[in-house]
């Protein structure tokens, strides 16, 4: 037998096609739905009951189950994939949260209670079909060959198409056929909740500009001053040692007259049209906010946000006037595929949010009320399970996106194979991206070079390798950092 055909059936004894699927659907059940859980600070109540100072609630540890179900008597009792299907139910698990209300500073009540229900993947660690053999598989009236990696939703199968997008968190420059600015710098900060689009550009009197959130096009070197780094030596140090660049004296001759932190905040607050009194205040909280959130959100994080702003100049200018390679937009290195775990994870931190607005909301409508005795009837639990299973269902998804879940294909095991390793960019059809859409280097070995629609979606829709693997871990800090010593890199140089 020829060696390769031995390995690659090895392989399939032991990988599933649709293993990075499930794997990112286990992570956010295991760790995911928590992490987004610890974002919620303390839920704090502006009416509160009049013989109570201070009032709060914090939410806790997270509990999924396995896949019940409450029958009309009121039993409870397991059920599996295939009765889901007849029935026309839906396949998923309860999620309990523990619960605490704060008095005063001393914990007067703490529950666990059903918060929701997380439709679960068949075949992933929380389906009861995860580890049977092929007899027991069939036992239980399922396919010993079916791949799993999919969701029942009232009996239909539904699937969650990956989706490809790009990187976050870095710098994309790209040259303008038309417009005032020749080249424009690019760049998504994510954080949790936030993904805000920042927008670097330079006019033809030189100025460079920054735009994001309610800053619309604001000389950069403003902000910069904002963020306490005010001395223009330091500026133009920070940008670059080694070249000095004439744009950069253009810049800091139109910020001349700021001399100071305080300065910087009132400039900054006429251009995007502040009139409050503490308008310094607020230009600063926005900027703490909003700007790089990936960097961090709170004041600590500003000397860093303004270093970082140097470097994009720097980089910005390398571009435009010495004409240094602009970053491959197309590259595999520069995007990122979103799997089932992250597109569930993105609808469970908008909904739980909406789920934390209804507490406050119902809390607030009781205490006016003067009936308020527990938190425990405050928590509506169809709140959070009727907004995943409507998304799910229809394929609306978070920021607008379309047809991001669909019935899967069950023409034949290939139609479905194909349509479980499906890729989509989010890019439209309708416009013509004829980079995105060819055929890359770094696409082999990672996505299929022939399987890709005719017609408009022409290399927007693609299929991942059969032997594609796609890798869950995250890099921490401290992992990152360990490496880097272990390279012989060290703190002193």
């Amino acid at each position: 037998m020829n060696p390769n055909r031995i390995l690659i059936k090895n392989y399939f004894e032991n990988h599933s096609l649709v293993e990075s699927n499930i794997e990112s659907y286990n992570r956010f059940i295991e760790k995911g739905i928590q992490e987004i859980v610890n974002e919620i600070q303390d839920i704090i109540p502006t009416i509160i009951p009049a013989e109570v100072k201070d009032f709060k609630i914090k939410f806790g540890k997270i509990r999924v189950e396995k896949p019940q179900i409450v029958e009309a008597d009121g039993s409870r009792r397991d059920i599996y994939p295939m009765e889901a299907r007849l029935r026309k139910l839906t396949y998923s698990a309860p999620v309990y949260l523990t619960v605490s209300a704060y008095m005063d500073g001393v914990e007067r009540e703490q529950f666990e209670t059903l918060i929701g229900k997380v439709p679960v993947m068949v075949k992933s660690k929380f389906c009861h079909l995860s580890g049977l053999n092929k007899e027991q598989l069939t036992k239980h009236y399922e396919d010993p060959n079916d791949l799993g990696g999919y969701f029942i939703l009232n009996g239909n199968e539904r699937v969650l198409i990956i989706v490809e997008d790009l990187v976050s968190n870095k710098l994309f420059i790209e040259r303008n056929a038309t417009g005032p600015s020749k080249y424009t710098a690019k760049l998504y900060s994510e954080s949790g909740v936030y993904r805000i689009p920042h927008t670097i550009e330079q006019m033809k009197d030189g100025i460079i500009y920054i735009s994001f959130t309610r800053f619309k096009r604001v000389p950069i070197f403003a902000v910069i001053k904002v963020l306490g780094l005010v001395k223009d030596q330091d500026i133009t140090r920070f940008i670059s040692d080694e070249k000095q660049y004439d744009d950069v004296f253009i810049n800091l001759y139109e910020t001349v007259e700021i001399k100071s932190q305080e300065q910087a905040m009132e400039y900054l607050s006429k251009k995007i049209g502040l009139n409050q009194v503490d308008h310094g205040e607020k230009v600063i909280d926005l900027l703490d906010k909003y700007l790089l959130p990936h960097l961090g959100i709170v004041s600590g994080n500003r000397t860093d946000k303004a270093y970082n702003l140097c470097k994009y100049i720097k980089k910005f200018l390398m571009i435009s006037r010495d004409n240094k390679q602009i970053t491959d937009k197309d590259h595999y290195m520069n995007k990122r595929l979103k799997l089932s775990g992250d597109l569930l994870g993105d609808l469970f931190r908008i909904n739980l949010r909406a789920l934390v607005q209804d507490v406050l909301y119902n809390f607030q409508r009781l205490v006016k009320r003067g009936k308020f005795q527990s938190i425990k009837i405050i928590i509506r639990d169809q709140l959070l399970t009727s907004r995943i299973k409507s998304a799910m269902a229809t394929g609306a998804w978070v920021g607008g996106r379309k047809g991001v879940s669909q019935n899967i294909d069950r023409t034949n095991f290939t139609a479905t194979t194909s349509h479980l390793q499906r890729v989509v960019s989010l890019l439209s059809s309708a416009q013509e991206n004829f980079d995105a859409r060819a055929l890359h280097p770094t696409h082999w070995g990672r996505l299929c070079p022939v399987e890709t629609p005719e017609g408009t979606p022409i290399g927007l829709r693609k299929n991942l390798a059969s032997l594609a693997k796609i890798t869950q871990e995250e890099m921490s800090d401290d992992k990152v950092k360990k490496l880097l010593e272990g390279a012989g890199l060290n703190q002193n140089g």
